[in-house]
């Protein structure tokens, strides 16, 4: 069974970057779509950015266009976000999550697998 698990979150100030992880085990990464989600305190699980199986498409919400870019690494069974020029609004709790599929959307009830989750706080 894929686990996913994510890492590289923590505080940051504004207009400050950060990488986000998502480290897979159990099973090989690549025919699994990913997609980065996040949910600020109060707010509904968005959908962020997403990747396709083999990395040739990816999709980005548009609050996060020309910020944050998403990768994948799947001889490492990795999937990056990198996020620039933070905002305060960007703070909320980020997941990964994993779809058997070329790609998976930005919908969040399109994937199967997901992390538990690592914070981002961005403030000064």
């Amino acid at each position: 069974q894929l686990q996913l698990v994510e890492s590289g979150g923590g505080l940051v100030q504004p207009g400050g970057s950060l990488r986000l992880s998502c480290a897979a085990s159990g099973s090989t990464l690549d025919y699994w779509a990913i997609g980065w989600f996040r949910q600020a305190p109060g707010k509904e699980r968005e959908g962020v950015s997403c990747i396709s199986s083999s990395g040739d498409i990816t999709n980005y919400a548009d609050s996060v266009k020309g910020r944050f870019t998403i990768s994948r690494d799947n001889a490492k069974k990795t999937v990056y976000l990198q996020m620039n020029s933070l905002k305060p609004e960007d703070t909320a709790v980020y997941y990964c999550a994993a779809v058997f599929h070329r790609i998976g959307g930005l919908g969040q009830g399109n994937y199967d697998y997901w992390g538990q989750g690592t914070q981002v706080s961005v403030s000064s």
